[in-house]
């Protein structure tokens, strides 16, 4: 590959430069920025046409576009990670094996995370040819190895961002809009209830393209002007806990840490040369994306009708950057394994109760009425004691209309369930509840 250097016109008249991390040109040419620490210096990686070439800056559509400073605090201090140079590495299942190993050498994660981990770290380089894509997350107590999996599985990704030494996530969204890259977050970091809000916002939006997050911004101290950040992008979180907020809890493929004793062979310690080899791979996986980028396209027929549409859609991108058979088969088996998951949480709900009392209503009653009036005698009867509240109609009501989106109407002076007989189905399914008391 050619190494060229761009003369540096900074002093002359001409367009205003724009400090960029990465670029597609108006007629597709790709633009990576390469940091060489050794020389403290930083350039572009130029792909176009199979051509690469190594510039100092970049024009288009008059615009002069330039690599951020090698003085930049983010770059100084590691905060975000970038490749030195493009490296050839054969084939695409041989660097799939160079980064599986990576991972196995320094983390203990199973098998099967292995393997999900290093086609996401694949997925990672070509996730903006695609509309929406999952999170990895591990979650485990303190000194289960959250963090040693965060910085090894993060390294490998795609203009990686380590948000865990931030003491505020405010500026995030402007690192994540200015470099459009991983973000790698330990949320335990985040200790304050308004940091913990504003990562959830990235988190809740940043899945799906089109979805930026707006935020108000003083202009000179004196008048607020809205602001669009695009935080659309792949993420690795490790947290303690399951969310709150269960919609995000779909987004996430998670592994469980600390549930045995450290493998033997993993080094306690990571060394100089962890990083050495972290940079080789970023190396050849720069040249993974400008081999491949636009060319992977979501392949409907991975999409698996047998899971809940969301699951669907998030393993749909990571299925489609899966060559091998057998590796489709068992993230497809994981897909499944996490539908069931949910409906299996699903089932301790109140809505699940109440669902489990309109079949019993409906099966006894002659008319298949369910009148509001008896299905809250009958919950009250069954799961009164669980509630530290009155059971009253106008409660169970509410969560039959707003929850569960069922219609009711007034007959004979009562409230009953409209005909919902096809919605019921439905909700039973997502539920986990059989058409038929048993």
């Amino acid at each position: 590959m050619a190494m060229t250097d761009a003369p540096n016109r900074a002093g002359e008249k001409g367009p205003k430069n724009k400090a960029t991390a990465s670029a597609v040109l108006a007629d597709g040419t790709l633009v990576e920025m390469l940091y060489v620490p050794e020389e403290r210096r930083t350039l572009f990686c130029v792909a176009k046409n199979e051509l690469v070439t190594y510039e100092s800056f970049v024009v288009d559509q008059g615009q002069r576009l330039v690599p951020y400073s090698p003085e930049n605090n983010l770059l100084a201090h590691e905060v975000v990670l970038f490749p030195s140079e493009s490296t050839e590495y054969g084939s695409d299942s041989e660097l799939l094996q160079e980064i599986r190993l990576f991972i196995h050498t320094y983390v203990d994660v199973s098998p099967l995370f292995e393997e999900i981990a290093s086609y996401y770290i694949l997925f990672s380089w070509l996730y903006d040819s695609f509309n929406e894509l999952p999170y990895l997350r591990v979650r485990g107590d303190t000194g289960s190895g959250k963090t040693r999996c965060l910085m090894t599985v993060g390294s490998l990704c795609y203009k990686p961002i380590f948000a865990s030494g931030a003491s505020t996530v405010s500026p995030l969204f402007r690192i994540l809009d200015s470099f459009r890259g991983t973000l790698i977050v330990d949320e335990g970091d985040f200790r304050f209830s308004d940091e913990r809000a504003d990562i959830v916002k990235i988190l809740n939006n940043g899945n799906a393209r089109g979805f930026p997050v707006l935020r108000s911004e003083s202009i000179s101290g004196k008048e607020f002007d809205p602001r669009a950040y695009t935080v659309f992008g792949p993420k690795m979180i490790a947290t303690r806990n399951y969310f709150d907020d269960r919609a995000l809890e779909t987004r996430c493929l998670t592994e469980e840490t600390g549930g045995r004793k450290l493998r033997d062979d993993i080094p306690l310690n990571l060394g100089a040369d962890w990083k050495l080899k972290a940079r080789e791979l970023r190396n050849k996986l720069l040249t993974f994306r400008l081999r491949n980028f636009g060319k992977q396209k979501i392949d409907p027929t991975t999409a698996d009708r047998s899971i809940e549409p969301r699951l669907a859609q998030i393993f749909g991108p990571l299925l489609s950057v899966i060559e091998d058979p057998a590796a489709r088969e068992s993230l497809s088996n994981l897909a499944r394994a996490y539908n069931q998951d949910l409906i299996a949480d699903r089932g301790m709900d109140i809505e699940a109760q109440i669902l489990e009392v309109i079949r019993s209503v409906l099966g006894a009653s002659p008319d298949g009425r369910a009148a509001v009036k008896e299905i809250t005698l009958r919950f009250a009867e069954r799961h009164g004691d669980e509630y530290d509240r009155k059971v009253t109609c106008k409660w169970i009501g509410s969560i039959i209309r707003r929850s569960l989106q069922l219609r009711t109407q007034k007959s004979n002076g009562v409230f009953v369930l409209s005909d919902e007989k096809q919605k019921l189905v439905r909700l039973y399914e997502k539920y986990g509840i059989a058409a038929q008391p048993s």
